[in-house]
C-alpha cells in the first residue's frame, strides 16, 4: 500500500496532450525533476463531478505552474475516450489527461473499486525527489477543492510546521 513519505509508485501512461489533439507518453513519480507532482484520479469521462473538478485544475493550472508544479489528471477511460470528451463538453486543459485502461497505476495506488473497474478520488502530492509528501482519497460523490490542494503545497514547500487553517503568508510554528 502507498504511504505518505515512500517513494511514489512511478509510471508511465499515454496520454492527452494539453494541446487536445496528440496522444504522448507521461512519466510520473521518478525523482530528480525539480518539479513537484499534482496527481489526481477521477472515476470516469462524461460524468457531473469529474469535469467540475477537471476544469478547476484547468483553471489554476499557472498557480501551479508557478509554484513548481506539474498536474495530471487519471482515469480509467481510454485516450479516445479523453479526447472525445476535450473536444466536446470538456474544452481545452492546461494540463495531460492520462489513461489507465489496464488499471495498473490505479491499482498500484489502491484506489481501484474493483467491481466496477473505475478509481475513487484520489489526490496526490509527490516531491521533487519522488517522494509522496501528501494524500486524499474520499468517495466518489463529493469533489475536491482545488484552493485547498495549493494551500498544502505551499505548506510543504515550506519546510516549516504549518498549524491548523495555515495560509501563505501567515506564521508557522518553525522548522520541521
Amino acid at each position: 500500500m502507498i504511504k505518505v513519505s515512500q517513494p511514489a509508485p512511478s509510471f508511465t501512461l499515454e496520454g492527452v496532450a494539453p494541446d487536445g489533439e496528440t496522444f504522448e507518453q507521461y512519466t510520473v513519480g521518478e525523482g530528480g525533476t525539480g518539479r513537484w507532482t499534482v496527481l489526481f484520479f477521477y472515476p470516469l469521462d462524461f460524468t457531473f463531478i469529474c469535469p467540475t473538478e477537471i476544469t478547476a485544475f484547468s483553471k489554476a493550472a499557472a498557480e501551479f505552474d508557478k509554484l513548481g508544479a506539474d498536474i495530471y489528471g487519471v482515469s480509467t477511460d481510454s485516450v479516445h475516450s479523453h479526447k472525445a470528451w476535450i473536444a466536446g463538453d470538456l474544452g481545452k486543459l492546461a494540463y495531460p489527461l492520462l489513461a489507465d485502461p489496464t488499471h495498473d497505476v490505479t491499482r498500484q495506488y489502491g484506489i481501484l473499486l474493483e467491481d466496477e473497474g473505475i478509481a475513487l478520488r484520489g489526490l496526490y502530492l509527490i516531491d521533487p525527489d519522488g517522494v509522496l509528501r501528501y494524500q486524499l482519497v474520499h468517495d466518489n460523490g463529493t469533489g475536491r477543492t482545488v484552493g485547498e490542494t495549493l494551500r498544502v503545497l505551499q505548506a510543504l514547500q515550506s519546510g516549516e510546521l504549518c498549524p491548523v487553517d495555515w495560509n501563505p503568508g501567515e506564521q508557522t510554528l518553525g522548522k520541521a
